[in-house]
C-alpha cells in the first residue's frame, strides 16, 4: 500500500466523521454541507485514482529502467565473469607447464646430484666437460684425450703444442665434498677447519699434477688444472689466494670453464702462427713466382704496345693513301667533265694534265 493510498484512506475517514457530526446536527445546513463534502470526497477520491495511475506508471517506468541497467550489468559482469576465467584457464595452463618444468628440472638436479655425490662420475663429468670445451675452440689436430705419457701416467686432455713451449696436459678436478663442507660451516671455527681441508684437497691436486704430467723433454714446463665449477674457482682465488701462489710455484695453473676457453683461444692464435711460421718457405716461394708472373705480364704487355704503335703507324699510312686516291679520282673527274665540254665546241680534246700528278704527289 503506498503513501498516497494511505493519505487517501484517512481523508476519507475524516470526511466521514465530519459527515457523521453534521448529520446529528441536524438541519438543512447539516444536508447541504453534507452534499458538499460527498462532491469533496468524490472530487478526492478521482484525484487519489488520478495520482495512483500516475505513480504507478512512474513506478512502471523506473522499474523497466532498473531491469534495464540490470540487465546490463548482468551482461557486462557474465563477460567479465568470462574474460577473467578464460585468462585464469590460460595461467593455469602457463603455470601447468611451468610446473612440468620444474619437475623435470628437479629431477635433473637430483641426477646432477646423484652424479657428483660419486667421485667417478663427479670424474667423468669434469673430463665430459672439458672434453666439449676443447673440441670447440681447437682443431682435431691440436689435441688428444685420455693420452698416455712416456711415464705411464694418463692425461686427460693434451694439447700438443710446438717447442717451446711443447705439449701441455688439462687434468680434471673437482674437490666437491670440501668445498661443500666450507659452504656449510655455520660458525668461524668449523669454517677454518673446512677452509684447511679444502686448501689440503686443492694442493694434493696440484702436487700430483706437477709430479704426474710436468715431463721435462716431452711436456712443457707447466699444467693446467681443471676445475669444472665456476664457483669453486671464484671461491679459491677469493678466499685462498695463498693456495693459489702455490699453484703458480709448482706451475700449475688452475682454471676454470670460463678461464680455460680464454686460455683455449690464445692457443688457437699460437697454432695460427705456428702454422703460418710453417707455411712462410712456401709463401715465399709463391711470392717469387708471383713477382716472375708479373715481370713476364710487363714484358708482354710493353710487347703488345710496340704492336699497337706499329698498326697505329701502319694506320697513318694508309689514311695518307686513302687520301691520295681520293683526290686523284677527284682529278679524274675533273678532266673528264673537261673534255665533254670541248667535244660539244667541236675542238680537239686535250689532256692537260702535268705528269707530275698523274704519277702522285
Amino acid at each position: 500500500m503506498t503513501d498516497i493510498t494511505l493519505i487517501a484512506l484517512v481523508a476519507a475517514l475524516a470526511v466521514l466523521l465530519v459527515t457523521l457530526f453534521v448529520v446529528l446536527r441536524g438541519g438543512a445546513a447539516g444536508k447541504r454541507e453534507l452534499t458538499e463534502l460527498l462532491g469533496r470526497l468524490a472530487q478526492l477520491n478521482e484525484d487519489s485514482r488520478a495520482a495512483q495511475a500516475a505513480l504507478k506508471q512512474e513506478l512502471g517506468t523506473r522499474l523497466d529502467a532498473v531491469s534495464a541497467r540490470l540487465d546490463d550489468g548482468m551482461k557486462e559482469t557474465a563477460e567479465k565473469t568470462a574474460k577473467t576465467i578464460g585468462e585464469l584457464h590460460t595461467r593455469l595452463g602457463v603455470i601447468d607447464a611451468a610446473q612440468k618444468n620444474i619437475a623435470e628440472l628437479s629431477s635433473r638436479v637430483v641426477g646432477l646430484q646423484d652424479i657428483l655425490a660419486n667421485k667417478q662420475a663427479r670424474g667423468a663429468f669434469g673430463e665430459i666437460q672439458l672434453a666439449d670445451l676443447v673440441r670447440n675452440a681447437l682443431p682435431p689436430s691440436a689435441y688428444s684425450f685420455q693420452t698416455t705419457l712416456g711415464n705411464g701416467k694418463r692425461a686427460d686432455c693434451l694439447i700438443v703444442l710446438p717447442n717451446p713451449p711443447g705439449p701441455i696436459v688439462i687434468d680434471a678436478k673437482f674437490p666437491l665434498e670440501s668445498f661443500h663442507a666450507l659452504r656449510a660451516a655455520r660458525d668461524e671455527a668449523a669454517r677454518v677447519l673446512a677452509g684447511r681441508a679444502f686448501s689440503a684437497d686443492i694442493l694434493k691436486h696440484v702436487r700430483d699434477i706437477a709430479q704426474k704430467y710436468i715431463l721435462p723433454g716431452e711436456t712443457a714446463e707447466s699444467a693446467l688444472m681443471f676445475l669444472p665449477s665456476e664457483a669453486v674457482y671464484a671461491e679459491l682465488h677469493a678466499s685462498f689466494p695463498a693456495v693459489v701462489e702455490k699453484s703458480y710455484r709448482e706451475k700449475v695453473w688452475i682454471v676454470s670453464p670460463t678461464t680455460l676457453m680464454a686460455t683455449l683461444n690464445t692457443v688457437r692464435a699460437v697454432l695460427k702462427d705456428v702454422r703460418m711460421r710453417e707455411q712462410a718457405g712456401l709463401i715465399q716461394a709463391e711470392v717469387g713466382l708471383l713477382m716472375a708472373d708479373i715481370a713476364r705480364l710487363e714484358k708482354r704487355a710493353t710487347s703488345l704496345a710496340k704492336h699497337f704503335g706499329l698498326a697505329e703507324k701502319d694506320l697513318r699510312e694508309i689514311d695518307i693513301s686513302t687520301g691520295k686516291i681520293t683526290r686523284r679520282a677527284g682529278r679524274i673527274e675533273e678532266v673528264q667533265l673537261k673534255d665533254d665540254g670541248a667535244g660539244e665546241a667541236g675542238g680537239e680534246t686535250r689532256l692537260d694534265i702535268p705528269t707530275s700528278q698523274l704519277l702522285g704527289d
